[in-house]
């Protein structure tokens, strides 16, 4: 199965990557060869791919990342690289080929340190396979300092080195860098398709596969969660409650508190799964002595590992709190669209009843102004407003309407 398979409802993005990675072949079989280079090549060194959350940035980026390191003798006859059986092609897909590095965070930003650390790597040449590809999910978390080391490696890249960035959009990335990559927009994929990898994929039912689908609006990892999880389907539908248990300011702050203990919960049950092992692991490479005791000189690293992992605690419950506020404008969108007599794009055909009951008993005008409400607590936790102080004051604000 090809890697661009997995690209849902990407069909003109995936056409310029194999596009690109044809050429990329040709220009490695050329230097290899000692053979003239192609004159014109859609191949370059730094990518950007944006899009909303849910298209499949980094999945995209994988899959050029494959088809970069494509070792198929297909490719010799004409065939396309990026076949997604050869060793190339599986290593990078699943993040353990040597000259490909997969680059996510769990925290807040990324900074100078770890991007020097990439930029180190970036001016070494292949070690196995046929580029050095760095891939940056997160490029919109890079601090300000951190964007400056990169942007030298970006300007003045190895001969066989690319860059390739993930962003939701170009304005979440230093315009000195954006302006130094070839840009990739991807759209978000339609429901049909989504519930149709669904079922394909992931074996889920076609009712469940098209329901999950339908309520994520498209997001394919939402959605396949959502249809797995039932856990992530008791949380969604106690987030779908919180319109009608704000009638007065008591059930506002108390629903206000329960979405934030809400995502605490969630943090907090990341941490037991990955916390503790990480914590035992450090400690046998330390040579922690039996009984927990810790050699001299390694309190520092133990505090900079606390350290991280509550950053990655705080991360983890905005994100948990950012995805309950996403089905929350979700849900007014619903009742907007019911009020404006549309039925065609109901995300939440399962709280159907509720959506007609506030539709009738509210405005198009009070709606917009309940979703602007939302958007506002969300931009208020990207500035560091105390998560409770925001979602208090969005709950007033869609109580008041």
């Amino acid at each position: 199965m090809p890697v661009w398979d997995d690209l849902v409802g990407q069909e003109k993005v995936s056409a310029q990557l194999a596009a690109a990675a044809r050429d990329a072949d040709a220009l490695v079989t050329a230097t290899t060869d000692h053979t003239p280079p192609p004159e014109a090549s859609r191949m370059t060194h730094a990518w950007l791919f944006t899009g909303p959350p849910g298209s499949g940035r980094s999945t995209a980026a994988r899959a050029f990342a494959a088809a970069l390191q494509c070792v198929s003798p297909d490719r010799a006859l004409g065939g396309v690289p990026g076949c997604g059986f050869c060793d190339g092609c599986h290593t990078s897909l699943v993040g353990t080929h040597a000259d490909v590095e997969i680059v996510r965070t769990d925290l807040l930003s990324i900074g100078v340190k770890e991007t020097r650390d990439l930029v180190r790597r970036a001016q070494m040449s292949p070690a196995t396979g046929r580029w050095q590809v760095i891939v940056l999910e997160d490029a919109d978390r890079l601090t300000e300092g951190a964007g400056n080391v990169l942007l030298k490696a970006v300007e003045e890249p190895a001969p066989r080195t690319v860059w390739l960035l993930c962003a939701p959009s170009i304005e979440d990335v230093l315009p000195t860098i954006r302006s130094r990559c070839r840009l990739l927009t991807l759209r978000t994929p339609p429901v049909d398709a989504v519930a149709d990898i669904l079922v394909r994929r992931d074996g889920i039912e076609p009712d469940i596969a098209a329901a999950a689908a339908r309520a994520t609006q498209g997001h394919i990892g939402r959605a396949r969660r959502l249809a797995t999880d039932p856990n992530a389907r008791a949380r969604r539908a106690a987030v779908l409650k919180l319109p009608l248990r704000i009638d007065d300011i008591g059930g506002c702050l108390k629903a206000a508190q329960e979405l934030i203990d809400t995502a605490s919960e969630d943090a907090k049950q990341l941490a037991e799964e990955v916390d503790v092992k990480e914590t035992d692991d450090m400690k046998a490479a330390l040579g922690a002595a039996q009984g927990g005791r810790m050699p001299r000189g390694t309190a520092g690293i133990m505090k900079e590992l606390e350290d991280r992992q509550k950053r990655r605690r705080t991360r983890t419950q905005r994100d948990s709190l950012d995805l309950a506020l996403i089905d929350l404008t979700g849900f007014y969108r619903d009742v907007l669209a019911l009020q404006l007599g549309s039925r065609l794009a109901i995300a939440n055909m399962d709280a159907e009843d509720v959506l007609e009951r506030l539709a009738r008993g509210s405005s198009p005008e009070t709606t917009l102004r309940r979703i602007e409400a939302i958007a506002a607590c969300r931009e208020a936790l990207d500035r560091n407003v105390a998560p409770l102080l925001a979602v208090e004051a969005m709950t007033m604000a869609l109580r008041a309407g």
